[in-house]
């Protein structure tokens, strides 16, 4: 593992914390798996245990690690499914929550598009993957979505059938690209639908939809996905507590 950075100007827990970030970032340990213990961290860089336990504090309150009560400390994996519940409340006749099936419609390499290359940090006409996938309630289409890769990173998914794959699709970037999503950011507007779009959803033209934009990053802080998801205004829901 590396060393402590030099840069004295820096307390000596900032500094760990940026080291275990750095290596956090590169997948020295896998999301889910156990970093070293704070005193195997205070023996192995000559700290104090006060140090490293500040150090590791300020990763769990970022994120980037989480501790399990009589297990130890870990990369934190994010479980984004729960997020399609934030927005969208899909339930059975009987009131009992259900996930939307996946049916992937099309996947295909492209030359990216202004708002595409800008939202990746990629050039112009950089090389982009677009998948084109809804989400099915007891067959109906209830999300469809729109998802741009930057086809460095994901050449690879053009060569396997992501159908066969299962239904999320980090586990997949994960899996055959070695990509890692770490977070997302997340944006919501209320629109009149296209016809592109009201065809994927069966609705008719500008009927309000819900579209959901979410950049997702890797560990590193670089964007690894941009994409759209239209949902049936009908299974919207906003809820907040306010205290």
């Amino acid at each position: 593992m590396n060393a402590l950075s030099s840069d004295t100007r820096l307390p000596l827990y900032q500094r760990l914390h940026d080291l275990l970030s750095q290596q956090i970032a590169k997948n020295h340990w896998r999301p889910g798996e156990a970093i070293p213990t704070e005193a195997a961290l205070a023996t192995e860089y000559q700290l104090s245990t006060g140090t490293v336990r500040k150090a590791v504090d300020a990763l769990v309150n970022e994120g980037l690690l989480e501790r399990q009560q009589g297990r130890g400390t870990f990369v934190r994996r994010p479980h984004f499914q729960s997020s399609l519940f934030r927005f969208f409340r899909f339930q059975s006749a009987a009131g009992e929550r259900q996930v939307p099936e996946s049916c992937i419609l099309s996947i295909e390499p492209l030359f990216a598009p202004l708002k595409v290359a800008q939202s990746l940090a990629l050039s112009a006409d950089a090389p982009v993957i677009r998948i084109i996938r809804v989400r099915l309630l007891n067959g109906r289409p209830v999300l469809a979505e729109e998802v741009w890769l930057p086809s460095e990173r994901f050449g690879a998914l053009l060569n396997i059938d992501l159908a066969n794959e299962g239904p999320l699709l980090y586990p997949i970037y994960e899996k055959v690209c070695g990509q890692i999503v770490a977070y997302a950011e997340e944006s919501l507007t209320a629109e009149s639908v296209d016809e592109g779009h009201a065809q994927l959803l069966q609705i008719p033209v500008n009927s309000p939809v819900i579209v959901i934009e979410r950049l997702a990053r890797d560990y590193a802080d670089s964007p690894l996905e941009w994409r759209r998801s239209h949902g049936h205004a009908e299974f919207f829901r906003y809820s907040v507590n306010i205290r």
